[in-house]
């Protein structure tokens, strides 16, 4: 029993020997060819891969754009975890490579850095061969080159875009321009400007309007007077700058004092305005010749005590115009 127990584990110890031995075998540096045989100018790849622990540092080997006259023209590099151990990495870099002269080249030996020393690979053989010429057959002038019809149709396939831009850019700008002609214009309202009125005459156009209201003969008496007295004072104020509409008749006659107008013309004044402060606050009632007269003094006054307008040089006829 004892010399069977011996024997498992020592079957046990070589298989783990084994095991180590292969794993170990299995890291290392590699270096192949695709096509160990090409034509002048064709390409082919030469791979460098690497197998290492994910934990330890490696040291790539730099490449430079030539290996002799071997052009390397672009490479790639690929990254693979092993599937049973994703502590093991496999770095593989694809190098494509040709030549343009014929000949035996030999990709020499890379060296790649790692913690348990330096890992080369083997070198390589690529044969660059020429292009089989049968010298049997005669030899031919190059052809030239071909022409081709390039038609309209054939450009507007190539340029639908810019002709579509174009197209589309024409209808926007008449679209606008038809828009401004026939949108509705704009009446240009002028207004009219109206003369100034002077203010005699609209003093006397008041007066004219109260006239034909008929308000005495209609038993509105006070009515009558206060805007026969509002006419009047509001040609005062304006005419003389007091303030007539606020004032007292006897203001008003003290503020007129020094003012340039006849005493025919203050005696009409103040009939006037006596008579209408007496009808308002005293109940007056005047006869009707009092009412003509009261409104012949107010048209008399306010035509006597007018502004002088400048010279025109146009003879104005009319009771306004004196």
């Amino acid at each position: 029993m004892n010399r069977y127990i011996k024997y498992t584990l020592a079957m046990l110890v070589l298989l783990a020997g084994f095991h180590q031995t292969g794993q170990a075998q299995s890291f290392g540096a590699k270096a192949t060819l695709d096509k160990k045989s090409i034509l002048i100018g064709e390409q082919t790849q030469l791979n460098l891969s690497i197998r290492f622990h994910v934990k330890d540092s490696i040291g790539f080997p730099k490449l430079a754009d030539s290996i002799g006259k071997v052009r390397i023209v672009n490479f790639k590099t690929d990254t693979v975890f092993d599937k049973g151990d994703k502590s093991i990495e496999t770095i593989n870099r694809r190098y494509t490579i040709t030549a343009f002269d014929s000949g035996m080249y030999v990709i020499p030996s890379y060296v790649f850095k790692s913690p348990v020393g330096d890992l080369p690979t083997d070198t390589l053989n690529l044969d660059v061969r020429t292009v089989a010429v049968d010298t049997t057959k005669a030899f031919y002038d190059i052809k030239q080159p071909l022409t081709i019809k390039y038609t309209f149709w054939d450009w507007l396939r190539d340029n639908w875009k810019l002709v579509v831009g174009i197209l589309a850019a024409m209808v926007a700008t008449g679209a606008v321009v038809y828009y401004l002609l026939k949108r509705p214009k704009k009446e240009v309202v002028v207004e009219e400007v109206k003369p100034d009125v002077p203010l005699h005459v609209q003093a006397l156009q008041k007066l004219e309007e109260i006239k034909n209201k008929q308000l005495w003969q209609h038993d509105q008496v006070k009515q009558y007077y206060i805007e026969l007295s509002d006419v009047v004072r509001e040609y005062l104020e304006k005419r003389y700058t007091i303030q007539a509409l606020e004032q007292t008749s006897e203001e008003i006659f003290a503020s007129l004092r020094n003012m340039d107008i006849a005493s025919e013309d203050r005696n009409l004044l103040r009939q006037l305005l006596v008579l209408s402060d007496m009808v308002k606050f005293a109940k007056e009632k005047p006869a009707a010749n009092e009412n003509e007269k009261s409104m012949e003094n107010a048209v008399t006054f306010i035509k006597d005590t007018q502004p002088h307008a400048k010279p025109t040089g146009i003879d104005v006829k009319g009771d306004e115009a004196k």
